[in-house]
């Protein structure tokens, strides 16, 4: 599943612009006083003012072999949000290494690479070796009932989970990361999950909203 668009809401559009722009060094697409639009590989990443915005969680994949170089790049940058003292954080399950980061608006940031991609580079890692936003995150009441109404839209399969807390929806190119809200908070840092509205266009093209699926 490719993501082409990412839309997400943020209260501090003027400090993630200089986060994604300057901090980070990605393409500012787009700007206007309420919106801005950066490139990160196949993906635009859509930021949209709204002073009710609320945290979200998202994954970037990075080239499979680029692990210990990102978390180079990364640490000069930002601060490495660790689990249980690891910075490199080995899925092993899902043949994958990750790191995790804040935005300006606390959102949890992950680098991802995923091994069995085969997406190997030899050049010295930098933001243009982000490949494309590979997951988004969903916090709900029920996850079952959520991943049906994926389900009605796209046929997806069940990457990794179940109903009960946690469900990956998807392939390693893009996955909706599930979570039962009352059962689990985000990785690394078990931060409140909230529900926090999105949408997405590419393979798939829906709105989450107010916690509910909807086509578009």
């Amino acid at each position: 599943m490719i993501i082409q668009q990412l839309t997400i809401y943020t209260g501090r559009l003027k400090e993630q612009i200089e986060f994604y722009q300057h901090l980070l060094g990605l393409s500012l697409m787009a700007k206007t006083e309420t919106s801005a639009e950066f490139k990160i590989g196949h993906t635009i990443l859509m930021l949209l003012e709204n002073s009710s915005a609320t945290p979200y969680h998202f994954a970037i994949n990075i080239p499979a072999n680029k692990d210990e170089e990102a978390l180079k790049w990364l640490k000069q940058r930002v601060k490495i949000l660790a689990d249980n003292g690891h910075d490199l954080i080995d899925f092993k399950s899902w043949n994958a290494k990750a790191m995790y980061f804040y935005d300006s608006d606390k959102n949890i940031v992950e680098l991802i690479a995923r091994k069995n991609l085969k997406t190997e580079m030899n050049e010295p890692f930098n933001q243009t070796h982000f490949l494309g936003i590979s997951e988004i995150g969903l916090s709900v009441q029920n996850i079952e009932e959520t991943y049906l109404a994926i389900k009605a839209i796209k046929e997806l399969s069940i990457y990794d989970g179940n109903f009960d807390k946690f469900c990956a929806v998807g392939d390693e190119q893009g996955l909706f990361i599930i979570i039962d809200q009352n059962k689990k908070g985000w990785f690394p840092t078990n931060d409140f999950a909230n529900t926090s509205n999105f949408k997405i266009s590419g393979d798939i093209n829906l709105e989450f909203q107010n916690g509910q699926i909807k086509r578009y």
